[in-house]
């Protein structure tokens, strides 16, 4: 009889994974970054999961991109710096103690170790590049922390214009679009694009390694 394979759930419930989440995200509370909390783990992992559903890769890599993306961030827990890194280090624990096969730990950390474009990641894997597409798309003013507008720099100014943010994927035109609202009386669509062009840049080669097109829609008007 075959043991039963590990779903995102039992990585839910393993205690380490609420212990690193809760811990990186207090850790970037305190360096002033957005939330990268449970809320951050469950957005980017359903967006990635939907991304390989959408261009129907087998139910198992869709399990697999999902797990990977809710792990993604918890090298925070350690630092910020080599965040990705560490983070793929920090898995391989929780998914050796679940009992993975290693060709799925393997799976999972390669994405994991390669979704930070500042740490030298890449598309380097189609689990990969969904995590990176999901992981960029994540812009809403709910991971804003600082309750004060007046004192607002240009990232909480950007993420706190977005009202609405949503990927979507035409599986037939092979098109993942990045779709947002964006309050113009808060910021200006140039910041946006100021403060996030290299994370836009990944996402295009991102789309490229999964065969799509990016595109970004901002206020119902495509600019790219």
């Amino acid at each position: 009889m075959h043991k039963p394979q590990n779903t995102i759930e039992d990585i839910k419930k393993h205690p380490l994974t609420n212990a690193y989440i809760k811990g990186a995200d207090e850790n970037l509370d305190v360096l002033g970054y957005t939330e990268h909390g449970i809320r951050h783990a469950t957005i980017v992992s359903q967006n990635a999961s939907k991304i390989m559903t959408k261009l129907w890769h087998e139910p198992r890599v869709v399990e697999l991109t999902e797990i990977a993306g809710y792990l993604h961030d918890i090298g925070n827990v350690v630092n910020r710096k080599g965040h990705s890194v560490s983070g793929a280090l920090l898995a391989v624990e929780i998914l050796k103690s679940l009992g993975f096969i290693e060709d799925e730990i393997t799976a999972i950390i390669r994405a994991i170790g390669n979704h930070d474009e500042e740490e030298g990641g890449g598309p380097v894997s189609n689990i990969a590049a969904a995590v990176i597409l999901a992981d960029k798309a994540d812009i809403h003013r709910s991971r804003v922390r600082n309750p004060n507008m007046i004192t607002f720099d240009i990232h909480d100014r950007v993420n706190y214009a977005a009202t609405y943010s949503s990927v979507e994927i035409d599986a037939d035109s092979r098109i993942i679009s990045l779709n947002l609202t964006i309050d113009t009386h808060v910021s200006q669509i140039m910041e946006y694009f100021e403060i996030f062009l290299s994370r836009m840049m990944i996402c295009r080669k991102a789309a490229v390694s999964l065969n799509c097109k990016f595109e970004i829609v901002v206020n119902d008007i495509k600019l790219l």
